[in-house]
């Protein structure tokens, strides 16, 4: 019974805050929680915002699976050729500092791999079926019609060539 009885206070306090008549204050602010849950509800449920989601989750379980192809088999296809698999171990001494210029290149090693991966198991794949089941776009008209016979007229036109209308 008292938590009933604060939470009617806390909504007696927040609907003068809001402005709201002490008799009417219950039902006002009910419908204003109801529109502010709507609201919020209609942004979480918009297409993009989805989508995003959607696309944050697959984008991480794809990075488990991209390093796991880079490690596991890119990596050491290159230490079959270049001796090391990465290159963490080049560094660069300066005057008592240490410029580690190999870990920058296996970033870089390691960027590129990403990139063609993405490349050509996700783009190429999805341009591919949207060419294959987009239509064809429809060619440009390269005539237009005169309004005086209705005849066509090449579009580079001034003149209509049947009845000599301006077009």
């Amino acid at each position: 019974m008292g938590g009933a009885v604060r939470y009617t206070r806390l909504q007696n306090r927040v609907g003068q805050e809001l402005g709201l008549a002490r008799s009417s204050n219950t039902k006002k602010l009910r419908d204003t929680e109801v529109q502010v849950l709507k609201g919020f509800r209609d942004f979480i449920l918009r297409g993009n915002v989805m989508d995003l989601a959607v696309a944050v989750i697959i984008g991480a379980a794809f990075t488990a699976i991209v390093t796991a192809l880079t490690q596991n088999i890119i990596s050491p296809l290159i230490a079959a050729f270049a001796g090391k698999p990465n290159f963490d171990s080049l560094v660069w001494n300066v005057h008592g500092g240490v410029v580690k210029y190999g870990t920058f290149f296996t970033a870089v090693i390691d960027f590129i791999i990403l990139a063609a991966v993405v490349y050509f198991l996700l783009v190429l794949p999805t341009q591919y079926l949207l060419k294959r089941f987009k239509p064809a776009e429809a060619e440009p008209p390269k005539t237009k019609v005169c309004p005086q016979c209705l005849s066509d007229v090449p579009l580079a036109a001034t003149r209509c060539k049947f009845c000599t209308q301006p077009v």
